[in-house]
């Protein structure tokens, strides 16, 4: 097998796009990424039917998808999020760290806002999905191109909903369940060197949930320690 061989239909796919691209600078080229070919044709044909886009490849796989676009280096790849083996998400993070001048736009049965904020956390610029409307779609893939970002005005909705009460909880209890744990027991009088033996912790870690916790809570004694904690019920079940 020779993986960065070029195909035949690959290689005149690329001559395709590169006598295109000297009739025109507005071309923006598309790698289709889905693991179903029904799917990969139904999107071919509607974004080449676009006077300004081209699908200069395909791929079924994450890892069929890296070498195509290493070598076709598309302005877009359209990524199926759920795919066997490696899923859209890791996939896009590698894409985006190989070819940072490649835009990555998911294409997904999920609307979880979740995988939303995943999908831009690994470097998507874009979030559509597969049950949208052919002229979103064809948006999408346009917007990201021109270095923008795309997702569902609902979806985008949720996600920010998503992310206010994210902030609303941390704002009104800022420290994790284990900084609430190492408060506890800070508050009952124990050592850092005794927390991290009763926590299976290094001492270093339990001076870090220290250090994290004075931060945060704006707190700089002992004294203040424990009146928070008995403020927020943490020593009510202290024996």
């Amino acid at each position: 097998m020779r993986p960065e061989g070029r195909s035949g239909h690959d290689r005149g796919m690329a001559k395709a796009m590169t006598q295109t691209k000297t009739k025109t600078d507005t071309l923006i080229t598309v790698l289709v990424v889905d693991d179903h070919a029904v799917v990969r044709s139904g999107l071919k044909l509607l974004l080449n039917g676009e006077d300004e886009i081209e699908v200069v490849g395909e791929a079924g796989s994450a890892d069929e998808a890296i070498l195509r676009a290493k070598l076709l280096q598309p302005d877009v790849v359209l990524l199926d999020v759920v795919m066997p083996g490696k899923n859209g998400i890791v996939t896009a993070a590698e894409l985006r760290q190989l070819l940072p001048q490649t835009k990555v736009l998911m294409l997904s049965m999920q609307d979880d806002p979740t995988y939303v904020h995943e999908a831009f956390g690994a470097g998507a610029s874009g979030y559509v999905l597969k049950e949208a409307a052919d002229t979103e779609l064809v948006a999408a893939v346009r917007e990201v191109a021109r270095g923008g970002r795309y997702v569902h005005p609902e979806l985008g909705a949720r996600l920010a909903a998503a992310e206010a009460q994210a902030r609303s909880e941390a704002d009104s209890d800022p420290l994790s369940e284990r900084e609430r744990e190492v408060l506890r027991l800070l508050a009952l009088g124990h050592t850092n060197q005794e927390i991290a033996k009763m926590l299976y912790i290094s001492v270093r870690t339990a001076e870090t949930h220290r250090a994290h916790i004075m931060q945060k809570l704006r707190l700089s004694t002992r004294a203040e320690l424990v009146r928070y904690a008995l403020d927020h019920g943490l020593l009510a079940d202290a024996a």
